[in-house]
């Protein structure tokens, strides 16, 4: 609790607009934040009442002084809340910060023949100097950008630098395979250079248009000049730059420039992914990661928006949010826009779309937040992630020999109804997937919806088997709470040899995301109303992974079983039509799909299929 003294000093902060910092023990800034009323913020925090974020209450228990700094307006206060945040890099500030392990593009903008290659990390001081940054991307797609651009694009790719080098040495291959202008060799100008660097630039940010319009002009200058090999070379480059065109998600109706800006939450992290709409087409993705769950979406998309578009090298006229960003006051949304407008000089508009394309495109950037995330649990975090770490922890938690967990196993079983009741078993080494050690069950004595008589089927038979590569796990983790828990211990337990398998439970909330973890003790942790601990997010995000992975693939193989029984259902509900025939009629066509777009006549030619079958199966699927 804070001294009656602190307590005072709230009665003395003006009910203005400002900024204010909040300090631990020794000094340092942990949190800063804006209000439209300074004193009625603050006493929020320290007036006694109930808090009802976690990590807001974590920060509090932490603070031991504050300051603020009064300003004329809420516009203002955002700023200057910007800069200080920059500045101070506090704790419990949502902070945007590069995740090594996902790429950047850059563009040397201040040499004098620029470089295009890939980045792991922005330099602040080459920015500073004019390079230019494009992503984060996923490395695959950070790989495919820049052959696309190679493809197109004459460009150096040694580590030469010009003019120093011009002359020194002989040209390399791709200068003679038409790859590389080869500025090596003194003969292209840097005017002529840049010029094509400013139309990977025009790339980037997608004016396609622009640059085949260059290029094609160049084009014809160069057949005036009857240069007809470096017309041709034009040439191909404008088909390769509509490849690229053809390629890319079209949004006809919209001309202008857009961004949208999709968030996904899972495992105490939330996904921000930004789509770039450039002259109708889907042109370029930013994927950043930042601490905090879905209740802290609205200061997590806030707290994007004025740190990225910072330094951002283009801010388009319209934005798209999946929600307004409203967090404490009604206008945060108008603050954000003028600040937005300012960095950008033109008006900049935050824009929640309900209909027609530009709904579609938000809801495009949304599903790629979740993709992006999905991705990113099963790497385990990022992409330097020690995947052993949850299991140590998880080892300590249970009071076991260190190193003792290697091999995780867990089941999920699948049905629908009374059909197709199946289940699944992944397996995790040393908390990577190992998928060739997967396996399906579907079940043989179970014929009713029975999840506890369903597992114990599945646990019954998987430990029947004792070959090579089936070696019994040293973890099972339980899809469920401790009811779910209870059953499989008690399967698991009347087997021989089984005493040392740990097993524990991976509890779900009401939204069907992983929440907790229970033990075979009764002992349980719940992940949720509280800020966690590094290693408790590690093993967040393993347990996630774990569970999506294993609903996945029990899954996918009910929908399996149920389109075969389906085919099954549909081609022997045909009069004259049994198991023999439909075999013979999917050996042949393949699908169903093309046995009902086949002709009676075409149907007659397939083995065993009389003329009074094919009348039959054509006359079911064309009702005449």
């Amino acid at each position: 609790m804070l001294s009656r003294d602190f307590d005072a000093r709230l009665d003395t902060v003006p009910l203005s607009p400002g900024v204010y910092l909040m300090k631990d023990s020794s000094g340092t800034v942990i949190y800063v934040g804006k209000a439209k009323r300074l004193r009625n913020r603050l006493t929020s925090y320290f007036g006694g009442g109930v808090i009802s974020s976690p990590k807001v209450a974590a920060m509090v228990s932490h603070v031991a002084d504050f300051e603020y700094t009064v300003v004329g307006s809420e516009s203002e206060a955002l700023l200057l809340e910007s800069n200080l945040i920059k500045r101070y890099q506090p704790h419990y500030n949502i902070l945007l910060r590069d995740d090594k392990g996902y790429p950047y593009i850059c563009i040397t903008l201040n040499e004098p023949y620029p470089r295009v290659f890939k980045a792991f990390r922005p330099d602040a001081s080459a920015r500073r100097n004019g390079a230019a940054y494009y992503g984060p991307y996923m490395n695959s797609d950070c790989n495919g950008v820049l052959a696309s651009i190679n493809d197109i694009f004459p460009l150096k790719r040694c580590t030469r630098i010009f003019p120093r080098d011009i002359g020194k040495e002989r040209p390399c291959l791709n200068y003679h395979i038409g790859k590389c202008m080869a500025p090596c060799l003194g003969t292209v100008s840097q005017s002529d250079y840049r010029a094509m660097i400013e139309q990977i630039v025009m790339f980037f940010d997608g004016k396609y248009d622009g640059i085949i319009s260059d290029i094609r002009e160049r084009m014809k200058s160069a057949s005036d000049r009857l240069e007809f090999e470096q017309a041709g070379i034009m040439r191909d480059r404008i088909y390769a730059l509509e490849n690229v065109q053809k390629s890319q998600h079209v949004f006809l109706s919209i001309e202008r420039d857009v961004d949208a800006i999709g968030l996904y939450s899972d495992a105490g992290e939330t996904c921000v992914r930004k789509l770039e709409l450039r002259q109708g087409r889907v042109v370029g993705s930013s994927t950043y990661f930042m601490n905090g769950d879905e209740s802290e979406q609205r200061v997590i998309l806030k707290s994007f928006l004025l740190q990225y578009y910072e330094s951002a090298s283009q801010i388009p006229p319209q934005i798209l949010i999946p929600f307004a960003i409203d967090v404490d006051d009604a206008d945060d949304t108008d603050v954000t826009e003028q600040l937005l407008s300012f960095r950008a000089s033109h008006r900049v508009r935050l824009h929640v779309p309900e209909r027609g394309e530009l709904h579609d495109f938000e809801i495009m950037a949304q599903n790629n937040a979740r993709e992006m995330m999905v991705r990113r649990i099963l790497r385990g975090g990022g992409a330097n992630a020690d995947l052993e770490a949850p299991l140590r922890y998880l080892e300590k938690l249970m009071g076991v020999e260190e190193g003792s967990l290697h091999r995780a196993e867990a089941y999920d079983i699948s049905n629908l109804g009374n059909d197709d009741i199946c289940s699944g078993m992944c397996v995790f080494i040393n908390g990577r997937a190992d998928k060739q050690a997967y396996r399906l069950f579907k079940m043989k004595r179970v014929t009713s919806q029975d999840d506890f008589a369903s597992m114990e089927e599945t646990l019954e038979r998987r430990f029947a088997h004792r070959e090579e590569g089936f070696e019994y796990p040293d973890l099972i983790l339980a899809d469920g709470g401790i009811g779910q828990l209870n059953a499989i211990a008690g399967v698991v337990r009347a087997l021989p040899d089984t005493g040392k398998i740990k097993i524990c439970g991976m509890v779900k909330n009401d939204r069907h995301k992983t929440a907790g973890i229970v033990f075979e003790d009764g002992r349980q942790i719940s992940f949720e109303g509280r800020e966690l601990k590094d290693e408790e997010i590690s093993l967040l995000r393993f347990l996630t992974t774990v569970q999506n992975e294993v609903h996945r693939f029990a899954l996918s193989y009910q929908h399996r079983l149920a389109g075969k029984r389906n085919i099954r259902y549909k081609l022997e509900n045909i009069s004259g039509i049994g198991p023999a025939k439909r075999k013979n009629l999917l050996a042949h066509f393949g699908t169903i799909k093309a046995v009902g777009d086949a002709s009676a006549e075409v149907l007659a030619g397939c083995k065993g299929i009389s003329e009074e079958n094919a009348a039959a199966i054509y006359k079911y699927f064309h009702g005449e």
